[in-house]
């Protein structure tokens, strides 16, 4: 049991961490980021409930109840949840005073929520184990923080570029659909597509961060 505990938590760990390091030139309040994190670990529970209520309505015929679990039970319902919290988190927040910000905010929302799906999986007497501990590790965690970083890069831009504000939840919900419903779909070769799309969310969030690492008003105050 223990193992189970330390393969769930362990990469959440890790990339708080890491995320945490990156925001070098002007390091957000460790408190803040940990109150981003009890957020999206309490608020589990009312995402949770509401992803039950709204499984009740699922369409009976397979390609949509792929369509409706990955669109609107899971990527719907949680990035409306973390959107909620990291705008009454930190818009007005004085700490929120560089683009880079929301991003690190928003992972912390995000992994906080992670950390109870995730032990609610691995502990599940049907689909739990070391197997699905290992698979979530490096998939499911990974995927949550790049869902975050999606919504903060994007809150940034509303913020600070005067972008349009609604793509900071249309494209972490669109980013975490097209993820589910690759995963739950069964045509031919959906794990190379999985594994192609997986690879290109990554790429570009490590782009967005290192970008806005670069552009931080900060970087020369150092």
């Amino acid at each position: 049991m223990l193992k189970l505990i330390y393969i769930a938590l362990a990469p959440i760990f890790i990339i708080l961490l890491s995320i945490y390091i990156k925001d070098r030139y002007e390091k957000e309040p460790m408190y803040l980021a940990i109150t981003g994190c009890f957020y999206g670990l309490i608020f589990a529970f009312p995402i949770s409930f509401t992803e039950h209520f709204l499984s009740i309505f699922s369409p009976s015929r397979p390609f949509y109840y792929k369509l409706y679990t990955a669109f609107i039970v899971a990527s719907l319902v949680e990035e409306a949840y973390k959107y909620i919290i990291l705008r009454f988190l930190i818009w007005k927040n004085q700490n929120y005073n560089e683009p880079f910000d929301a991003m690190l905010y928003a992972v912390y929302i995000s992994l906080g929520f992670a950390s109870i799906e995730n032990i609610l999986y691995i502990f599940n007497k049907d689909m739990g184990g070391l197997l699905t501990a290992i698979l979530r590790a490096i998939f499911s965690i990974p995927a949550h923080a790049i869902f975050g970083i999606y919504m903060g890069y994007y809150l940034s831009k509303s913020k600070y570029f005067k972008k349009s504000g609604l793509l900071s939840f249309i494209m972490p919900f669109f980013i975490h659909g097209m993820y589910d419903f690759i995963l739950f779909s069964d045509i031919p070769y959906h794990a190379l597509f999985f594994i192609i799309f997986y690879l290109y969310i990554i790429i570009i969030s490590l782009k967005r961060i290192n970008f806005y690492i670069k552009i931080s008003p900060f970087k020369n105050k150092k």
